[in-house]
């Protein structure tokens, strides 16, 4: 069940919730309505709650006087300029980890993410804990090494033996000292599972970096669990339907970036018919 219900003091009768509802369920009576038998056909964006101007409208049981106002509480375009181009993947850490309380609260953030007709399907695993993230390093460390020593490394990996190679003098190639480990994974018949993942990832690491937390895409990582050691894919309780999409290392910064760089910038085609 839907819980559709209408505030009928409130509703402008605008019909702002039907023309936005991508779904076409919502009809106009005297007030919005969705009749029971399209009721099915809903994929839970919730645009309606979010469209209606004077929050006269609840579905799933959502108080709208519970969500967020836009207006007024959005970021100054500059400044959102500012913290695209001024993002740099960290490679030098502090000790110490992220609160997680603040993790966990990031990660319920990024989860707003868009999927593929809002499946939603996308999963976090994230290594939270200093002691678990030095096992993790120390465990994968070794096993990646004897892979390297014993000619395990698959054909096509061989740019992750040479990275993995860097490891032989006690240099964290792998995980760059980071105390923590981010994954994204969705199940592999997912509709779009790798966009999903790499989405859902990239509102991570803007929202982290806007919290003073240094991130960088580890190829490595996910390269070691899906190609070179399986096993650690169960270790870290990641489905065995799921595809790992991207991985990223994260934590204080032991490095302080102080400007944007000044790249060429992308390749931009422009169309006219």
């Amino acid at each position: 069940m839907l819980d559709f219900k209408i505030h009928t003091e409130d509703c402008t009768r605008c019909g702002e919730c039907a023309r936005d509802c991508f779904a076409r369920i919502i009809e106009m009576d005297d007030v919005p309505v969705i009749r029971p038998e399209n009721e099915k056909n809903c994929i839970e964006c919730q645009h309606c709650l979010a469209v209606c101007k004077p929050g006269a409208l609840s579905i799933f049981g959502k108080n709208p006087a519970a969500s967020k106002l836009l207006k007024g509480n959005l970021p100054e375009a500059e400044k959102m300029e500012t913290l695209i181009m001024g993002r740099r993947s960290t490679r030098h850490y502090k000790k110490e980890g992220v609160d997680p309380e603040l993790i966990h609260h990031l990660l319920s953030v990024a989860s707003h993410a868009p999927t593929a007709v809002n499946q939603r399907n996308t999963t976090f695993t994230v290594v939270d804990d200093t002691d678990t993230m030095n096992r993790l390093r120390r465990e994968m460390t070794e096993a990646a090494l004897a892979a390297l020593h014993e000619n395990r490394i698959p054909a096509g990996y061989e740019r992750i033996g040479n990275y993995v190679q860097g490891c032989e003098d006690g240099t964290d190639v792998i995980f760059r000292t980071a105390p923590h480990l981010l994954i994204a994974s969705a199940p592999e018949k997912s509709l779009a599972p790798m966009a999903d993942c790499h989405i859902a990832m990239s509102y991570f690491e803007l929202l982290a970096n806007s919290h003073g937390i240094g991130t960088v895409w580890n190829g490595i990582a996910r390269a070691l669990i899906t190609g070179v050691l399986p096993q650690f894919k169960s270790r870290l309780g990641i489905p065995e339907d799921h595809l790992i999409a991207c991985a990223m290392s994260f934590g204080l910064p032991a490095v302080r970036y102080h400007r944007t760089v000044q790249r060429p910038g992308a390749t931009i085609r422009q169309v006219k018919f």
